[in-house]
């Protein structure tokens, strides 16, 4: 199991100088949506980071999760943000908690979050991280395929993918509402890049592909481990 955090602790001067400068290295590449960015200030990426690589929580780099996992590097989860275009009020399916700081950023910013994991153990450490946090507690957590979905008659707004997949499943497409979006890594050639797709209001599908993206790939189905060794 992760060594996971009690409580949060309020923010030292020192570390309100680091959020400063992370903000600030997202700026520089690119980023500008200051929905996006004002969250990711607020949500404390060391919250969610494991303990060994706190210190590495406010840079530009993917860290290890159990199972093989892996915490998305901030900019490619602001490119993802950037590129999903999430507002307050909207109902919003992430595939892959993974360590819940995706989840806590889509809560900040007003949505309604869905999220699905593979793995029960990351599943419950992420809701211990989100409480943690103070995110949102009307968000709910479920465990399975996050690619084969069956959610009956429930349309989402946004769809996030926290992964990169060979192909964009239809059980996923699905589940778009009219005028819904759908944003992850579609895996072209081997290498990650950004795809959207969104419904049009007469229900058809436009699928758009963009830049290259550091994303590790999704995989499918339910994880067997439940426990980390």
């Amino acid at each position: 199991m992760l060594a996971l955090p009690t409580e949060a602790q309020p923010e030292a001067p020192s570390e309100r100088v680091d959020a400063a400068s992370f903000i600030l290295s997202l700026r520089a590449r690119g980023i500008r949506d200051t929905t996006i960015l004002s969250a990711m200030e607020r949500v404390r990426r060391e919250l969610f980071a494991p303990r060994r690589f706190g210190d590495l929580a406010r840079t530009d780099v993917s860290l290890p999760l159990p199972f093989g996992q892996t915490m998305t590097a901030p900019s490619a989860v602001a490119a993802m943000l950037a590129a999903l275009g999430p507002e307050p009020g909207q109902r919003a399916l992430e595939i892959g908690t993974g360590s819940g700081y995706v989840t806590a950023l889509l809560a900040r910013i007003g949505c309604r979050v869905t999220t699905i994991e593979r793995y029960a153990t990351l599943a419950e450490e992420a809701q211990v991280r989100l409480e943690i946090a103070g995110a949102d507690p009307g968000i709910e957590m479920g465990v399975g395929n996050g690619l084969k979905l069956d959610l009956g008659a429930e349309r989402f707004d946004r769809i996030l993918v926290n992964g990169a997949v060979p192909a964009v499943p239809s059980a996923l497409t699905s589940l778009l509402a009219v005028g819904g979006r759908l944003v992850g890594g579609l895996a072209v050639d081997g290498f990650p890049r950004l795809i959207k797709v969104e419904r049009g209001e007469d229900g058809s599908l436009a699928q758009t592909l963009g830049a290259p993206l550091r994303l590790a790939r999704l995989t499918c189905g339910r994880g067997a481990l439940q426990a980390a060794a």
